[in-house]
């Protein structure tokens, strides 16, 4: 008998990677969907009643954590993350499962294992709720970000955060913008901001953030906007009247 499984990565890369991995490790496994963000991932849900669901934590839109806990009691739950060390003693002492990014091949084979004896003896998932209470809690940020994940072909990128002259918003994704090239990453600038240090990150518009390290100069234009020039090749960024406060300081 098939059992059913949904992936959700905000990475289209990874999700189709582990799906791969997944078939060869567990071939009586069907994915019936591959999701990229949480609405995507609750509507899949939804749609097919998986026996398993593969769930990243960070997201746009809903958050993993948000999803897990719209899930039906009859989902076994698997967490992906790419927090560090500290937080997977959280999920250890939580006794959740989950796969820590890059997903080593024998993490893996573990979990399907686990899974597949779960699943063959009978055996209920866990109750949501206080689980999930609990990874919340101890896998909130306790620092600001300092790395930005971004896919570049088949790869994953890490941006250091300081190299980032300025974010911008493009609909649920977002692009970063450094010095060298710009990178398209699957984060809504809303929750991004969230997750800077806005003593060093600056929004400027509603669909700007800023590096204020990367600021040469500050100046009104004949429309009385302030507007920002770089450093590097003066590009310049309007800051709009919602976000002149600041400036109004200066």
């Amino acid at each position: 008998m098939n059992i059913t499984a949904v992936i959700a990565d905000d990475e289209p890369a990874l999700a189709e990677d582990l799906r791969r991995r997944l078939a060869r490790l567990w071939p009586e496994l069907q994915v019936t969907g591959l999701a990229h963000d949480g609405e995507a991932a609750l509507a899949a849900i939804r749609e097919s009643s998986p026996a398993v669901v593969f769930l990243d934590i960070r997201m746009p839109g809903l958050t993993g954590l948000e999803v897990a806990g719209e899930l039906p009691g009859t989902c076994h739950l698997v967490f992906v993350t790419a927090y560090d060390q500290y937080a997977v003693e959280a999920f250890e002492r939580a006794a959740a499962d989950y796969l820590l990014k890059p997903v080593k091949d024998d993490r893996l084979a573990e979990t399907v294992r686990r899974l597949r004896r779960r699943m063959d003896g009978g055996e209920a998932p866990g109750e949501m709720t206080a689980l999930l209470e609990r990874v919340e809690a101890l896998t909130r940020p306790a620092a600001p970000l300092q790395w930005i994940r971004a896919s570049v072909g088949e790869s994953v990128e890490l941006v250091p955060v300081d190299e980032v002259r300025y974010f911008t918003a493009d609909a649920k994704y977002t692009s970063v913008v450094t010095a060298d090239r710009e990178y398209l990453i699957r984060k809504p600038i809303k929750a991004l901001e969230a997750e800077l240090d806005g003593q060093r990150f600056w929004r400027i518009h509603r669909g700007t953030i800023v590096n204020a390290a990367a600021v040469a100069s500050v100046s009104r234009n004949f429309r009385g906007r302030y507007v920002i020039r770089l450093k590097g090749d003066g590009a310049t960024l309007t800051v709009s009247r919602s976000y002149a406060e600041r400036f109004r300081q200066m």
